[in-house]
């Protein structure tokens, strides 16, 4: 039976409860409804990861990868900086209200907007959240700030972490900057 049968003939039954039963069978109709939700949710969800040890190590890998691309950054290599950024036509980056599709695109909004030392200043990565949602995927919330000789910008981002061929890659990133500080 489904559940919405079983909602059909559960309602039509209530109403026609005497008053004493009424309380009764809405306790139940209650149960079954939070029951029928959890396991749908359960359903739905992301594969579990197994073991604890599991999502230990995708965390830390995911962790190496920002840390890599913080020090590419920091010594001026935007290319070494990319590598954290999946290879492929679908790697999507979101920023300053403009979808940008492709790694090469990504690569080359990089390399226009900060095309000199003076323009990266020195990054910093922090407030991580790294969350695996499976063995191959993961979710990653944090903050960025740039320290620059004028100026400070800060902010926040979501990447959306990949495993493929060549390891754990961002292949979504929507990074936004805060207002400046005054």
């Amino acid at each position: 039976m489904s559940f919405l049968q079983m909602i059909r003939r559960l309602c039509v039954p209530i109403s026609r409860c005497a008053d004493f039963i009424r309380p009764v069978a809405l306790a139940l109709f209650t149960s079954a409804a939070v029951v029928f939700a959890w396991t749908t949710i359960s359903s739905i969800s992301a594969a579990p990861l197994g073991k604890e040890q599991d999502r230990v190590r995708i965390v830390a890998q995911i962790r190496s990868i920002l840390s890599a691309q913080q020090e590419a950054w920091n010594r001026g290599d935007i290319d070494g900086f990319m590598n954290g950024y999946a290879r492929s036509r679908s790697t999507i980056f979101v920023s300053e209200d403009a979808v940008r599709r492709g790694w090469e695109t990504v690569r080359a909004r990089y390399k226009k907007k900060y095309s000199d030392r003076a323009k990266m200043g020195l990054l910093t990565f922090s407030d991580l959240e790294i969350t695996p949602v499976n063995s191959n995927a993961a979710v990653v919330l944090g903050r960025w700030k740039l320290k620059r000789a004028q100026d400070r910008p800060h902010g926040r981002f979501t990447l959306i972490f990949r495993k493929s061929a060549d390891g754990w890659r961002i292949v979504h990133d929507h990074t936004s900057a805060a207002a400046p500080d005054r």
